[in-house]
Protein backbone atom coordinates (compact mmCIF):
# COMPACT_ATOMS: atom_id res chain seq x y z
CA UNK A 1 0.00 0.00 0.00
CA UNK A 2 1.41 3.48 -1.29
CA UNK A 3 1.31 6.36 1.52
CA UNK A 4 0.20 9.40 0.65
CA UNK A 5 3.23 11.69 -0.06
CA UNK A 6 3.91 14.66 1.83
CA UNK A 7 2.96 17.79 0.51
CA UNK A 8 6.27 19.11 0.03
CA UNK A 9 7.38 16.34 -2.22
CA UNK A 10 4.48 16.22 -4.41
CA UNK A 11 6.18 15.53 -7.38
CA UNK A 12 5.83 11.57 -7.54
CA UNK A 13 3.12 9.40 -9.16
CA UNK A 14 0.98 7.30 -6.97
CA UNK A 15 1.02 3.79 -6.63
CA UNK A 16 -2.57 2.48 -8.03
CA UNK A 17 -5.13 0.27 -5.97
CA UNK A 18 -9.10 -1.18 -6.03
CA UNK A 19 -10.26 -0.30 -2.58
CA UNK A 20 -12.83 -3.06 -1.81
CA UNK A 21 -13.81 -3.94 1.91
CA UNK A 22 -11.10 -1.98 2.94
CA UNK A 23 -8.41 -3.70 1.63
CA UNK A 24 -6.23 -1.71 -0.78
CA UNK A 25 -5.82 -3.90 -3.71
CA UNK A 26 -2.56 -3.57 -5.94
CA UNK A 27 -2.44 -3.91 -9.96
CA UNK A 28 0.01 -7.30 -9.69
CA UNK A 29 -0.91 -10.25 -11.47
CA UNK A 30 -4.11 -8.97 -12.96
CA UNK A 31 -5.84 -6.83 -16.14
CA UNK A 32 -4.36 -2.99 -16.23
CA UNK A 33 -5.00 -0.12 -18.40
CA UNK A 34 -2.54 2.50 -19.27
CA UNK A 35 -2.80 5.76 -17.38
CA UNK A 36 -1.12 8.63 -19.65
CA UNK A 37 -0.18 12.20 -19.02
CA UNK A 38 -1.75 13.98 -22.13
CA UNK A 39 0.74 17.19 -21.41
CA UNK A 40 3.93 14.75 -22.31
CA UNK A 41 2.22 11.20 -24.45
CA UNK A 42 3.61 9.25 -22.24
CA UNK A 43 2.22 6.22 -19.60
CA UNK A 44 2.45 7.31 -15.94
CA UNK A 45 0.72 4.40 -14.09
CA UNK A 46 -1.66 1.15 -14.84
CA UNK A 47 -4.54 1.29 -13.08
CA UNK A 48 -6.11 -2.05 -12.03
CA UNK A 49 -9.24 -3.70 -12.94
CA UNK A 50 -11.74 -5.38 -10.83
CA UNK A 51 -13.31 -9.37 -11.99
CA UNK A 52 -16.54 -9.92 -12.25
CA UNK A 53 -15.59 -11.51 -8.45
CA UNK A 54 -14.47 -8.93 -7.47
CA UNK A 55 -17.50 -7.11 -8.05
CA UNK A 56 -19.92 -9.33 -6.15
CA UNK A 57 -17.66 -9.13 -3.36
CA UNK A 58 -17.99 -5.21 -3.36
CA UNK A 59 -21.56 -5.50 -3.77
CA UNK A 60 -21.95 -7.89 -0.57
CA UNK A 61 -19.42 -5.72 1.34
CA UNK A 62 -21.77 -2.88 0.52
CA UNK A 63 -24.85 -4.35 1.80
CA UNK A 64 -23.54 -5.83 4.56
CA UNK A 65 -21.86 -1.81 5.86
CA UNK A 66 -24.98 0.30 4.80
CA UNK A 67 -26.90 -1.26 8.02
CA UNK A 68 -24.64 -0.31 10.35
CA UNK A 69 -23.66 2.79 8.50
CA UNK A 70 -26.99 4.40 7.92
CA UNK A 71 -27.68 3.08 12.05
CA UNK A 72 -24.79 5.71 12.77
CA UNK A 73 -26.20 9.12 13.81
CA UNK A 74 -25.88 11.88 11.84
CA UNK A 75 -23.44 13.57 13.91
CA UNK A 76 -21.21 10.52 13.65
CA UNK A 77 -21.25 10.35 10.47
CA UNK A 78 -20.48 14.05 10.26
CA UNK A 79 -17.42 13.80 12.43
CA UNK A 80 -15.73 11.37 9.76
CA UNK A 81 -16.60 13.83 6.21
CA UNK A 82 -15.24 17.00 7.96
CA UNK A 83 -12.18 14.97 9.22
CA UNK A 84 -11.81 14.02 5.44
CA UNK A 85 -12.32 17.15 4.24
CA UNK A 86 -9.67 18.43 6.51
CA UNK A 87 -7.10 15.95 5.14
CA UNK A 88 -8.19 16.63 1.33
CA UNK A 89 -7.05 20.17 2.22
CA UNK A 90 -3.90 19.14 4.31
CA UNK A 91 -3.23 17.02 1.07
CA UNK A 92 -3.89 19.90 -1.56
CA UNK A 93 -0.70 19.66 -3.09
CA UNK A 94 -0.27 16.71 -3.64
CA UNK A 95 -3.93 16.51 -4.95
CA UNK A 96 -3.63 18.73 -7.14
CA UNK A 97 0.27 17.05 -8.71
CA UNK A 98 -1.77 14.41 -9.23
CA UNK A 99 -4.77 15.78 -10.81
CA UNK A 100 -2.61 18.01 -13.05
CA UNK A 101 -0.31 15.21 -14.20
CA UNK A 102 -3.78 12.78 -15.29
CA UNK A 103 -5.68 15.16 -16.32
CA UNK A 104 -4.06 17.75 -17.81
CA UNK A 105 -5.94 20.75 -16.29
CA UNK A 106 -3.15 24.05 -15.05
CA UNK A 107 -2.06 23.39 -11.37
CA UNK A 108 -4.52 26.57 -10.63
CA UNK A 109 -7.85 24.93 -11.48
CA UNK A 110 -6.56 21.52 -9.96
CA UNK A 111 -6.04 23.74 -7.16
CA UNK A 112 -9.37 25.12 -6.79
CA UNK A 113 -11.14 21.46 -8.18
CA UNK A 114 -9.60 19.76 -4.57
CA UNK A 115 -10.53 23.05 -2.56
CA UNK A 116 -14.23 22.49 -3.63
CA UNK A 117 -13.80 18.84 -3.21
CA UNK A 118 -13.17 19.38 0.26
CA UNK A 119 -16.01 22.26 0.53
CA UNK A 120 -18.95 19.24 -0.53
CA UNK A 121 -17.64 16.86 2.72
CA UNK A 122 -17.85 19.58 4.60
CA UNK A 123 -21.16 21.24 3.36
CA UNK A 124 -22.66 17.10 3.13
CA UNK A 125 -21.16 16.57 6.93
CA UNK A 126 -23.71 19.27 8.02
CA UNK A 127 -26.62 18.22 5.55
CA UNK A 128 -27.09 15.19 6.81
CA UNK A 129 -28.08 16.70 10.02
CA UNK A 130 -30.68 18.28 8.62
CA UNK A 131 -32.81 15.35 7.33
CA UNK A 132 -35.34 16.13 8.93
CA UNK A 133 -39.29 14.43 9.33
CA UNK A 134 -42.17 15.95 10.40
CA UNK A 135 -45.02 15.38 12.74
CA UNK A 136 -48.59 15.46 10.87
CA UNK A 137 -51.90 16.55 13.23
CA UNK A 138 -54.06 13.76 12.74
CA UNK A 139 -57.67 13.82 11.97
CA UNK A 140 -58.63 11.54 15.35
CA UNK A 141 -57.84 11.04 18.83
CA UNK A 142 -54.96 9.02 19.85
CA UNK A 143 -53.16 8.83 16.60
CA UNK A 144 -49.79 10.09 16.05
CA UNK A 145 -48.24 10.38 12.14
CA UNK A 146 -44.78 10.79 11.76
CA UNK A 147 -42.85 11.42 8.52
CA UNK A 148 -39.50 9.94 8.10
CA UNK A 149 -36.39 10.07 6.05
CA UNK A 150 -34.05 7.45 5.77
CA UNK A 151 -31.22 6.45 3.89
CA UNK A 152 -31.99 4.54 0.37
CA UNK A 153 -29.17 2.03 0.64
CA UNK A 154 -26.44 0.82 -1.34
CA UNK A 155 -25.19 3.56 -4.40
CA UNK A 156 -23.72 2.45 -7.66
CA UNK A 157 -21.69 5.73 -8.83
CA UNK A 158 -19.93 6.22 -11.78
CA UNK A 159 -17.85 9.54 -12.74
CA UNK A 160 -15.78 10.94 -15.66
CA UNK A 161 -12.09 11.89 -16.71
CA UNK A 162 -12.86 15.49 -17.09
CA UNK A 163 -13.55 16.45 -13.07
CA UNK A 164 -11.81 13.79 -11.81
CA UNK A 165 -12.02 15.46 -7.89
CA UNK A 166 -14.94 17.32 -7.52
CA UNK A 167 -17.32 14.71 -9.77
CA UNK A 168 -16.57 12.10 -7.34
CA UNK A 169 -16.35 14.38 -3.92
CA UNK A 170 -19.86 15.43 -4.96
CA UNK A 171 -21.25 11.94 -5.11
CA UNK A 172 -19.70 11.01 -1.93
CA UNK A 173 -20.43 13.43 0.26
CA UNK A 174 -24.05 13.80 0.21
CA UNK A 175 -24.49 9.73 -0.41
CA UNK A 176 -22.60 8.95 2.82
CA UNK A 177 -23.95 11.94 4.70
CA UNK A 178 -26.97 10.51 3.81
CA UNK A 179 -26.31 7.31 5.63
CA UNK A 180 -25.57 4.75 2.66
CA UNK A 181 -22.85 2.84 1.53
CA UNK A 182 -21.15 3.40 -2.09
CA UNK A 183 -19.48 1.56 -4.89
CA UNK A 184 -17.82 4.06 -6.91
CA UNK A 185 -16.48 3.68 -10.48
CA UNK A 186 -14.58 6.37 -11.45
CA UNK A 187 -12.72 7.27 -14.83
CA UNK A 188 -9.89 4.86 -15.76
CA UNK A 189 -7.82 7.74 -17.42
CA UNK A 190 -7.60 9.64 -14.03
CA UNK A 191 -7.62 7.07 -11.13
CA UNK A 192 -5.49 8.61 -8.43
CA UNK A 193 -7.38 11.84 -7.46
CA UNK A 194 -10.39 9.55 -6.80
CA UNK A 195 -8.18 7.15 -4.89
CA UNK A 196 -6.55 9.99 -2.83
CA UNK A 197 -10.16 11.45 -1.91
CA UNK A 198 -10.73 7.55 -0.59
CA UNK A 199 -7.58 7.30 1.11
CA UNK A 200 -8.66 10.57 2.96
CA UNK A 201 -11.75 8.65 3.96
CA UNK A 202 -10.26 5.55 5.51
CA UNK A 203 -7.67 8.03 6.84
CA UNK A 204 -10.53 9.98 8.75
CA UNK A 205 -11.98 6.54 10.21
CA UNK A 206 -14.89 5.72 7.78
CA UNK A 207 -15.60 1.94 8.56
CA UNK A 208 -14.14 -0.35 6.82
CA UNK A 209 -16.32 -1.65 3.73
CA UNK A 210 -18.78 1.30 3.34
CA UNK A 211 -16.88 2.72 -0.17
CA UNK A 212 -15.70 0.61 -2.37
CA UNK A 213 -13.59 2.43 -5.19
CA UNK A 214 -13.34 -0.07 -8.57
CA UNK A 215 -12.10 0.06 -11.90
CA UNK A 216 -12.26 -1.78 -15.29
CA UNK A 217 -14.55 -2.52 -17.87
CA UNK A 218 -16.98 0.54 -17.27
CA UNK A 219 -19.82 -1.62 -19.22
CA UNK A 220 -19.16 -4.62 -17.46
CA UNK A 221 -19.35 -3.27 -14.30
CA UNK A 222 -22.17 -0.67 -14.68
CA UNK A 223 -24.45 -3.94 -15.79
CA UNK A 224 -23.36 -6.05 -12.89
CA UNK A 225 -23.82 -3.69 -10.45
CA UNK A 226 -26.96 -2.04 -11.98
CA UNK A 227 -28.41 -5.63 -12.07
CA UNK A 228 -27.94 -6.49 -8.50
CA UNK A 229 -30.62 -6.32 -6.05
CA UNK A 230 -27.91 -4.64 -3.69
CA UNK A 231 -28.16 -1.82 -5.43
CA UNK A 232 -30.58 0.68 -4.50
CA UNK A 233 -29.75 4.08 -6.55
CA UNK A 234 -27.24 5.06 -9.31
CA UNK A 235 -25.67 8.33 -10.04
CA UNK A 236 -23.62 9.08 -13.03
CA UNK A 237 -21.84 11.79 -14.63
CA UNK A 238 -21.11 11.64 -18.59
CA UNK A 239 -21.99 11.55 -22.32
CA UNK A 240 -25.83 11.93 -23.14
CA UNK A 241 -25.66 7.92 -25.00
CA UNK A 242 -24.36 6.18 -22.29
CA UNK A 243 -26.43 8.19 -19.09
CA UNK A 244 -29.30 7.01 -21.25
CA UNK A 245 -28.47 3.04 -21.60
CA UNK A 246 -27.34 3.29 -17.57
CA UNK A 247 -31.26 4.64 -17.15
CA UNK A 248 -32.63 2.64 -18.68
CA UNK A 249 -30.68 -0.56 -16.53
CA UNK A 250 -31.61 1.45 -13.87
CA UNK A 251 -35.54 1.09 -14.89
CA UNK A 252 -35.33 -2.57 -15.32
CA UNK A 253 -35.12 -2.45 -11.28
CA UNK A 254 -37.41 0.48 -10.83
CA UNK A 255 -34.17 2.35 -8.90
CA UNK A 256 -33.84 5.27 -9.30
CA UNK A 257 -30.56 7.63 -10.66
CA UNK A 258 -29.19 10.93 -10.76
CA UNK A 259 -28.18 11.75 -14.09
CA UNK A 260 -25.60 14.94 -15.50
CA UNK A 261 -25.09 14.68 -19.02
CA UNK A 262 -23.76 16.70 -21.53
CA UNK A 263 -24.49 20.69 -22.61
CA UNK A 264 -23.51 23.30 -25.35
CA UNK A 265 -24.13 25.90 -23.53
CA UNK A 266 -25.49 29.14 -24.80
CA UNK A 267 -24.59 32.81 -24.44
CA UNK A 268 -26.28 35.87 -25.07
CA UNK A 269 -24.45 38.70 -25.38
CA UNK A 270 -26.95 42.49 -25.97
CA UNK A 271 -25.95 45.81 -27.41
CA UNK A 272 -26.19 47.09 -23.87
CA UNK A 273 -23.66 44.21 -22.43
CA UNK A 274 -19.84 45.10 -21.44
CA UNK A 275 -18.24 43.66 -24.65
CA UNK A 276 -14.84 43.87 -23.26
CA UNK A 277 -16.04 41.90 -19.83
CA UNK A 278 -18.22 39.89 -21.82
CA UNK A 279 -15.15 38.78 -23.88
CA UNK A 280 -13.04 38.36 -21.35
CA UNK A 281 -14.97 36.52 -19.23
CA UNK A 282 -16.49 34.34 -21.92
CA UNK A 283 -12.96 33.33 -23.54
CA UNK A 284 -11.89 32.24 -20.10
CA UNK A 285 -15.03 30.23 -18.85
CA UNK A 286 -14.62 28.76 -23.19
CA UNK A 287 -11.57 27.77 -22.77
CA UNK A 288 -11.12 26.83 -18.81
CA UNK A 289 -10.62 23.13 -19.09
CA UNK A 290 -9.88 23.00 -22.04
CA UNK A 291 -13.06 23.28 -23.31
CA UNK A 292 -13.79 20.04 -21.76
CA UNK A 293 -16.75 21.05 -19.28
CA UNK A 294 -20.08 20.21 -19.44
CA UNK A 295 -21.56 23.39 -18.25
CA UNK A 296 -19.09 25.51 -20.44
CA UNK A 297 -19.83 28.62 -23.05
CA UNK A 298 -19.88 27.30 -26.24
CA UNK A 299 -22.18 28.78 -28.70
CA UNK A 300 -21.63 32.68 -28.10
CA UNK A 301 -24.68 34.58 -29.46
CA UNK A 302 -24.38 37.99 -30.05
CA UNK A 303 -26.76 40.66 -31.12
CA UNK A 304 -26.06 42.08 -34.62
CA UNK A 305 -24.97 45.45 -33.94
CA UNK A 306 -22.03 44.37 -31.42
CA UNK A 307 -21.17 41.28 -33.66
CA UNK A 308 -17.70 42.04 -35.19
CA UNK A 309 -16.80 44.58 -32.09
CA UNK A 310 -17.04 41.36 -29.67
CA UNK A 311 -15.72 38.83 -31.92
CA UNK A 312 -12.36 41.30 -32.07
CA UNK A 313 -12.50 41.78 -28.31
CA UNK A 314 -12.91 37.61 -27.82
CA UNK A 315 -10.29 36.52 -30.66
CA UNK A 316 -7.97 38.83 -28.99
CA UNK A 317 -8.52 37.56 -25.53
CA UNK A 318 -8.63 33.75 -26.90
CA UNK A 319 -5.11 34.02 -28.55
CA UNK A 320 -3.53 35.86 -24.93
CA UNK A 321 -4.15 32.30 -23.14
CA UNK A 322 -1.07 30.59 -22.65
CA UNK A 323 -1.63 26.79 -23.78
CA UNK A 324 0.86 24.74 -22.49
CA UNK A 325 1.75 21.48 -19.55
CA UNK A 326 -0.68 22.30 -16.44
CA UNK A 327 2.45 22.03 -14.05
CA UNK A 328 3.69 25.23 -14.97
CA UNK A 329 2.49 27.76 -13.40
CA UNK A 330 1.78 30.20 -16.20
CA UNK A 331 -0.26 28.05 -18.33
CA UNK A 332 -3.89 28.89 -18.92
CA UNK A 333 -4.75 26.27 -20.95
CA UNK A 334 -3.64 22.94 -20.50
CA UNK A 335 -3.80 19.46 -23.18
CA UNK A 336 -7.19 17.67 -24.34
CA UNK A 337 -7.73 14.93 -22.32
CA UNK A 338 -6.37 12.22 -24.25
CA UNK A 339 -6.39 11.12 -27.95
CA UNK A 340 -9.72 10.51 -28.84
CA UNK A 341 -10.97 14.00 -28.09
CA UNK A 342 -7.90 15.42 -29.92
CA UNK A 343 -9.59 13.50 -32.85
CA UNK A 344 -13.24 14.43 -31.97
CA UNK A 345 -11.84 17.94 -32.17
CA UNK A 346 -10.16 18.31 -35.09
CA UNK A 347 -13.44 16.75 -36.97
CA UNK A 348 -16.00 19.11 -36.05
CA UNK A 349 -13.44 22.14 -37.01
CA UNK A 350 -12.85 20.52 -40.66
CA UNK A 351 -16.56 19.90 -40.43
CA UNK A 352 -17.59 23.71 -40.02
CA UNK A 353 -14.73 25.06 -42.17
CA UNK A 354 -15.88 22.54 -45.19
CA UNK A 355 -20.00 24.47 -44.81
CA UNK A 356 -18.65 27.76 -44.78
CA UNK A 357 -17.29 28.83 -41.29
CA UNK A 358 -14.87 31.34 -40.69
CA UNK A 359 -11.79 30.55 -39.09
CA UNK A 360 -10.91 33.57 -36.79
CA UNK A 361 -7.93 31.60 -34.89
CA UNK A 362 -6.99 28.48 -34.11
CA UNK A 363 -8.12 24.76 -35.82
CA UNK A 364 -4.93 23.40 -35.67
CA UNK A 365 -3.17 20.88 -33.61
CA UNK A 366 -0.13 22.03 -31.96
CA UNK A 367 3.61 20.40 -32.68
CA UNK A 368 4.40 19.31 -29.30
CA UNK A 369 4.30 16.33 -27.43
CA UNK A 370 1.10 15.37 -25.86
CA UNK A 371 -2.77 16.10 -26.78
CA UNK A 372 -2.58 20.01 -27.39
CA UNK A 373 -4.98 21.72 -29.82
CA UNK A 374 -5.03 25.71 -30.56
CA UNK A 375 -7.50 27.75 -28.72
CA UNK A 376 -10.11 27.77 -31.63
CA UNK A 377 -12.96 30.57 -32.90
CA UNK A 378 -15.04 29.94 -35.40
CA UNK A 379 -18.08 32.39 -36.55
CA UNK A 380 -20.82 32.64 -38.91
CA UNK A 381 -21.17 29.04 -38.49
CA UNK A 382 -24.04 27.48 -40.69
CA UNK A 383 -26.52 25.61 -39.01
CA UNK A 384 -26.09 22.42 -40.30
CA UNK A 385 -22.45 22.30 -39.39
CA UNK A 386 -21.97 19.34 -37.03
CA UNK A 387 -20.87 21.67 -34.27
CA UNK A 388 -24.13 23.40 -34.30
CA UNK A 389 -25.74 20.16 -33.02
CA UNK A 390 -23.34 18.76 -30.87
CA UNK A 391 -21.32 19.05 -27.64
CA UNK A 392 -17.78 19.69 -29.26
CA UNK A 393 -15.83 19.27 -25.60
CA UNK A 394 -13.39 20.54 -26.50
CA UNK A 395 -11.49 24.27 -27.29
CA UNK A 396 -13.76 25.38 -29.71
CA UNK A 397 -15.95 28.59 -29.78
CA UNK A 398 -18.75 29.19 -31.91
CA UNK A 399 -19.54 32.57 -32.83
CA UNK A 400 -23.28 33.51 -34.46
CA UNK A 401 -25.16 37.13 -34.68
CA UNK A 402 -29.10 37.33 -33.32
CA UNK A 403 -31.08 39.62 -33.68
CA UNK A 404 -33.76 39.93 -31.17
CA UNK A 405 -34.21 38.89 -27.42
CA UNK A 406 -37.06 36.34 -29.13
CA UNK A 407 -34.72 35.12 -32.01
CA UNK A 408 -31.81 34.41 -29.57
CA UNK A 409 -33.61 32.51 -26.77
CA UNK A 410 -35.40 30.44 -29.69
CA UNK A 411 -31.58 29.80 -30.86
CA UNK A 412 -30.65 28.79 -27.26
CA UNK A 413 -33.37 26.53 -26.16
CA UNK A 414 -33.04 24.71 -29.71
CA UNK A 415 -31.01 21.76 -28.83
CA UNK A 416 -32.17 18.86 -26.16
CA UNK A 417 -29.30 20.13 -24.22
CA UNK A 418 -30.36 21.98 -20.98
CA UNK A 419 -27.52 22.14 -18.45
CA UNK A 420 -26.06 25.71 -18.31
CA UNK A 421 -26.81 29.22 -20.17
CA UNK A 422 -25.56 32.54 -19.81
CA UNK A 423 -26.00 36.31 -20.39
CA UNK A 424 -24.39 39.44 -20.43
CA UNK A 425 -26.71 42.61 -20.33
CA UNK A 426 -27.03 45.73 -18.27
CA UNK A 427 -30.83 46.17 -18.41
CA UNK A 428 -32.31 44.70 -15.43
CA UNK A 429 -35.53 43.96 -17.77
CA UNK A 430 -33.46 42.33 -20.35
CA UNK A 431 -31.88 40.16 -17.07
CA UNK A 432 -35.18 39.36 -16.36
CA UNK A 433 -36.45 38.11 -19.09
CA UNK A 434 -33.51 35.35 -20.60
CA UNK A 435 -33.49 34.23 -17.09
CA UNK A 436 -36.98 33.15 -17.16
CA UNK A 437 -36.47 32.04 -21.07
CA UNK A 438 -33.53 30.03 -20.81
CA UNK A 439 -34.36 26.02 -20.42
CA UNK A 440 -31.49 25.29 -18.78
CA UNK A 441 -31.11 23.91 -15.17
CA UNK A 442 -27.93 26.73 -14.47
CA UNK A 443 -27.90 30.30 -15.60
CA UNK A 444 -25.54 33.14 -15.07
CA UNK A 445 -26.10 36.87 -16.01
CA UNK A 446 -22.54 38.66 -16.54
CA UNK A 447 -20.70 35.76 -15.33
CA UNK A 448 -19.90 32.00 -15.10
CA UNK A 449 -19.07 31.32 -11.82
CA UNK A 450 -21.35 28.32 -10.92
CA UNK A 451 -20.01 25.71 -8.93
CA UNK A 452 -19.96 25.48 -5.51
CA UNK A 453 -21.15 23.41 -2.74
CA UNK A 454 -24.20 24.88 -1.22
CA UNK A 455 -26.09 25.42 -4.69
CA UNK A 456 -27.63 22.69 -6.81
CA UNK A 457 -26.04 21.23 -9.67
CA UNK A 458 -28.22 19.86 -12.75
CA UNK A 459 -30.02 20.01 -16.13
CA UNK A 460 -33.12 19.05 -17.49
CA UNK A 461 -34.11 17.02 -20.65
CA UNK A 462 -30.94 15.21 -22.15
CA UNK A 463 -28.82 16.84 -19.77
CA UNK A 464 -30.46 15.20 -17.37
CA UNK A 465 -32.45 15.19 -14.37
CA UNK A 466 -31.84 15.51 -10.52
CA UNK A 467 -29.47 17.27 -8.58
CA UNK A 468 -26.35 17.53 -6.81
CA UNK A 469 -25.23 19.86 -4.45
CA UNK A 470 -27.35 22.36 -2.13
CA UNK A 471 -29.84 21.07 -0.11
CA UNK A 472 -31.12 19.28 -2.78
CA UNK A 473 -28.12 17.20 -3.33
CA UNK A 474 -29.32 14.70 -0.32
CA UNK A 475 -32.91 14.62 -1.63
CA UNK A 476 -32.43 11.51 -4.11
CA UNK A 477 -30.33 9.58 -1.61
CA UNK A 478 -33.11 9.81 1.04
CA UNK A 479 -36.49 7.70 1.24
CA UNK A 480 -39.75 9.08 3.01
CA UNK A 481 -41.43 6.72 5.07
CA UNK A 482 -45.10 7.23 6.31
CA UNK A 483 -45.46 5.96 10.37
CA UNK A 484 -49.25 6.19 11.90
CA UNK A 485 -49.39 4.88 15.69
CA UNK A 486 -52.39 4.57 17.42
Amino acid sequence: MNAIAPAHTASCYDDLYLFIGGEWIGAAGRSTSPVINPATGQVIGHVPHATAVEIDHALEVAEGSFRSWSATPPYERAKILKRAADLIRERTAHLEWLMTTEEGKPLAEAKYEIASAADYFEWFAEQGKRTYGRVVPARRPGVQQFVKRQAIGPVAAFTPWNFPGITPARKLSAALAAGCSVIIKPAEECPATALGIARALDDAGLPKGVLQMVFGDPSAISSQLLASPVIRKATFTGSVPVGKLLAAQAASGVKPITLELGGHGPVLVFDDADLDEAARLGAANRFRGTGQICISSTRFLVQRASYAAFAQRFVAAAEALVVGDGLDPATQVGPLGNQRQVAKVQALVEDALAHGATLLTGGRRLARDGFFYAPTVLADVPMHARIMHEEPFGPIAVLRPFDTIEDGLAEANRLPYALGAYAFTTNARTAIAVGDGFEAGMIGINHFNMIVSELPFGGMQESGYGSEGGEEGIESYLVTKFISQV
